[in-house]
């Protein structure tokens, strides 16, 4: 399922990783630059790949039998509508406010936030695939439980690209955004 849908699988340019050399993410903690706004930015990616996660074990759940339908649909319309609309927000504050401010703090990054906006925009399209797989399953569930097996299947495919996605994803961006912060000094 990953091929039907525009993730980048290339790592950010080289160009793009200076000050990661300089800041590498096992110093981060221990420098001084390092605040409780960062800490709780990171801490949302961290909440975004165990929701994935569990979405998609849930799923796996429901199609290996060893969870009742029912229960899979209360679960996922609280996990997997949960995760859509925390990272719609959260893309949403990074692409309107977080990136421009890096941006004024270090030009010499703005093609890697390019690449992140980007990646939002085809986070966008998965998310929106991923709604209305479990929607269908949500409303199968209560009309036609014959159904909901497939259209679960369908949701499983969409909970890996959506994991496949993050792991690419909120990996380059700590690795561009926190280097920044650190040696700019910002959100402190």
């Amino acid at each position: 399922m990953l091929d039907t849908y525009d993730v980048r699988t290339t790592d950010m340019p080289d160009e793009m990783r200076l000050l990661l050399d300089r800041y590498p993410r096992e110093s981060w903690d221990a420098h001084p630059g390092f605040k409780d706004k960062t800490r709780h930015w990171l801490g949302a990616h961290r909440m975004f790949r165990r929701v994935a996660a569990q979405v998609r074990t849930d799923t796996e759940a429901c199609l290996d039998k060893t969870l009742a339908p029912e229960a899979y649909a209360d679960r996922l319309a609280h996990y997997g509508g949960g995760l859509v609309g925390n990272l719609h927000g959260h893309h949403g504050w990074e692409d309107h406010s977080y990136f421009p401010e890096l941006s004024a703090a270090d030009p010499r990054f703005d093609a890697g936030l390019d690449l992140l906006e980007r990646d939002h925009v085809d986070l966008d399209k998965v998310l929106a695939d991923f709604t209305r797989h479990a929607n269908r399953v949500l409303h199968l569930t209560r009309l036609d439980p014959a159904q909901v097996r497939d259209e679960t299947g369908r949701v499983h495919g969409a909970s890996e690209v959506i994991e496949a996605f993050l792991q690419r994803h909120l990996g380059d961006e700590e690795e561009l955004a926190v280097p920044i912060i650190l040696h700019h000094r910002l959100r402190g």
